[in-house]
């Protein structure tokens, strides 16, 4: 059942961070009359706009454990790990700590906006906008927020529907957010060294089905998923790639199909024309469609909003064509799951690839896709790495090292990449890493390649 929402009443939070989602809970929790410390490690434009509204602002690293002597309730950043010292010592203390998205959740009113929740290793962004197209197709008003960056708590209140995103980070840091429709669509080794095992990670992920009685939405491609579905023992609807048993969503014939929610089969659109490309991303769009289905959306709809649907940013986007080479930027691929579901989008390769693992190994990913590889150009911190799962397991696929890490260096990428390829190849920037060793975010890195694409001779 559904945790009922409790009324916003004034008390005494810190607020850990001052970025979008922690200011966005300081600003609402002030509006009602709360005492709000902030708490961050150096001033900023952030920091001095939460004072002028009314918090008090502390500035400290590390920080200082006495700040809790004074709270009721702590909220994090989801960038902060439970084994961060205060985090540590909040829990240990009794405190209530949790992230943006549990604060929303607590604060909803009578007839709030149901939630379409959802999560997983890779595609969340792209299932989540999917969603959100055919919500509006639908004819419901709707938003897609969450961890796509849009905070929970400053939505709009007069919304019909909510598509949410939520990060293991957000769920392991939640204790009473219940989405009525949750889906989990993979999992795959990631973010170890915030949750330090996998088991963490997982069990975190899983915790978007707290509900017992929700719409449980899960991949039956997955083991690991299926495993964790099937132990649950509720309601389940599934989405597969191949043919759907009765209760599942697939492809059958070159469509994808609802098996669940009628009672005989639906064709829903063809799979050729969903985008992005790949069969990765046929599979989010039959998670969005079963998501959307469960909540009642008609199959006018669901064709509608996914053959509207256009693509997010550096998520398998073409660049350009260039002397019969093809450039994609993928660069939202941040860990080796989603560059391996990119990758076997395309049948040769010169693959641009390395940055920050987070502690992944990408052995399994280079044996998958080293048929595909024309070659292979590698920069970023943890570039060696990868370098070295290539000489293993593709000693033949040449490999280019680019050590730069300056604003030259996706240039001297793309002219290293553009020398390896022949018509017909794709350059496909899929990092299988995070890009903070270089470019302030992932979509800072693909602008760059957009760049050195547009610099290369015709």
């Amino acid at each position: 059942m559904t945790t009922a929402p409790e009324p916003a009443k004034p008390g005494r939070y810190l607020v850990v961070g001052s970025g979008m989602a922690a200011a966005a809970c300081a600003r609402a929790l002030l509006a009602d009359g709360s005492e709000v410390t902030v708490l961050d490690r150096a001033e900023t434009a952030g920091t001095a706009d939460l004072a002028a509204a009314g918090a008090r602002v502390v500035i400290a690293h590390p920080a200082p454990l006495s700040l809790l002597d004074d709270v009721d309730e702590v909220i994090v950043s989801p960038g902060v790990p439970p084994h961060d010292p205060l985090a540590a010592a909040a829990v240990k203390a009794g405190l209530d700590v949790y992230s943006e998205p549990e604060l929303a959740w607590r604060r909803r009113g009578p007839g709030a906006a149901p939630w379409l929740a959802l999560t997983g290793t890779n595609g969340k962004t792209t299932t989540v906008t999917m969603v959100a197209s055919i919500l509006r197709a639908a004819g419901r008003r709707t938003e897609a927020l969450g961890n796509i960056g849009v905070p929970l708590v400053a939505s709009a209140e007069d919304l019909d529907a909510v598509a949410v995103e939520l990060s293991s980070f957000q769920l392991h840091w939640s204790s009473r957010m219940a989405p009525p429709i949750a889906a989990v669509l993979n999992l795959a080794d990631d973010h170890l060294e915030w949750h330090l095992t996998f088991d963490a990670y997982a069990g975190a992920k899983f915790e978007i089905w707290r509900d017992p009685d929700c719409v449980a939405i899960g991949n039956a491609d997955d083991p690991r998923v299926a495993a964790a579905l099937n132990a649950a023992g509720r309601r389940a609807i599934w989405f597969t790639l191949g043919a759907p048993d009765r209760g599942a969503f697939g492809v059958s014939d070159g469509w994808l199909v609802d098996n669940a929610t009628e009672d005989r089969p639906v064709r829903l659109i063809e799979a050729s024309r969903i985008r992005p490309s790949g069969q990765h991303n046929v599979a989010n769009a039959l998670a969005a469609a079963a998501m959307t289905r469960a909540y009642g959306v008609t199959v006018e709809a669901v064709r509608d909003g996914l053959a509207g649907y256009v693509p997010e940013p550096h998520r398998n986007a073409p660049v350009a064509e260039v002397a019969g080479v093809a450039y994609v930027d993928d660069s939202k691929a941040t860990n080796p799951h989603a560059a391996l579901g990119s990758l076997l989008a395309y049948p040769s390769i010169v693959w641009v690839a390395g940055g920050q693992l987070k502690g992944v190994d990408v052995t399994e990913m280079v044996v998958a896709v080293a048929p595909r590889l024309r070659g292979a150009v590698l920069l970023g911190t943890d570039r060696a790495e990868i370098a070295a799962a290539l000489a293993r397991h593709a000693p033949d696929v040449p490999v280019v090292d680019v050590p730069d890490t300056d604003d030259g260096a996706m240039r001297a990428v793309v002219t290293a990449a553009a020398r390896l390829a022949r018509p017909g190849d794709t350059v496909l920037l899929a990092p299988a890493a995070a890009s903070k060793d270089m470019y302030t975010s992932y979509s800072a890195r693909g602008d760059a390649f957009a760049r050195a694409v547009a610099e290369l001779p015709a």
